[in-house]
Formats: structure tokens, C-alpha cells, sequence
């Protein structure tokens, strides 16, 4: 698998209506010790999901309107989503089988 796809407000909508599959969208930030954490839970199950699924990445210090556009008041927060719709949502650093848990009931 590639390395995850950046996202910023120019390239986010655009860039999420050309992927079919689910994308895991992390809102993350340099400072924060927990997306830290999760990050590499979050390229593995990308990695290990055969292309069905892409990771994409949000520096909501960087994107601020994209943060606000998603509420997102956490984070790390991991948005999936499909066809360019948010079909689910998970906040703060979960375990990784409860990540699983969510990527085989979407994907």
C-alpha cells in the first residue's frame, strides 16, 4: 500500500470522491501524544486490508476549517468514510481490535 494520503481543505473533497473504497480519515495533530499512538495501528490495518480500505491523514493545525467543518473537538478522531459521505466515527485512541471491530463491519 501506498503511504497515507495528506489532506488539506484545497485537495479533501476531491480527493476523497476518487476513492470507492472506505477511507479512514485521521484528524491528528504534531503535538498530540495519542495520535501519535494510534497512527501506526491505523497503517497497519490500512496496509493489511488488500486496498478495501485508505488511510488518509487531516493536521487539524494546519486545516482548521476542516476540523470545524467535522465538529471534530478530539482528537485523534478517525472518520470513515465511503463515496464521500461520513458513515461512522471513532475518537481518541482506541484499542486496536475495537479499529478491526469497525473496519470489518464497513468495509
Amino acid at each position: 500500500m501506498a503511504d497515507a494520503v495528506h489532506l488539506t481543505e484545497k485537495n479533501f473533497d476531491e480527493t476523497l470522491a476518487q476513492h470507492d473504497g472506505l477511507v479512514m480519515v485521521d484528524f491528528w495533530a504534531e503535538w498530540c501524544g495519542p495520535c501519535r499512538a494510534i497512527a501506526p495501528v491505523l497503517e497497519e490495518l490500512a496496509r493489511d486490508s488488500g486496498g478495501r480500505i485508505t488511510l488518509a491523514k487531516v493536521n487539524v493545525d494546519e486545516n482548521h476549517a476542516l476540523a470545524a467543518r467535522y465538529a471534530i473537538r478530539s482528537i485523534p478522531t478517525v472518520l470513515f468514510v465511503r463515496q464521500g459521505k461520513v458513515v461512522d466515527q471513532l475518537i481518541g485512541a482506541v484499542p486496536k481490535a475495537k479499529i478491526k471491530e469497525k473496519l470489518d463491519a464497513l468495509a
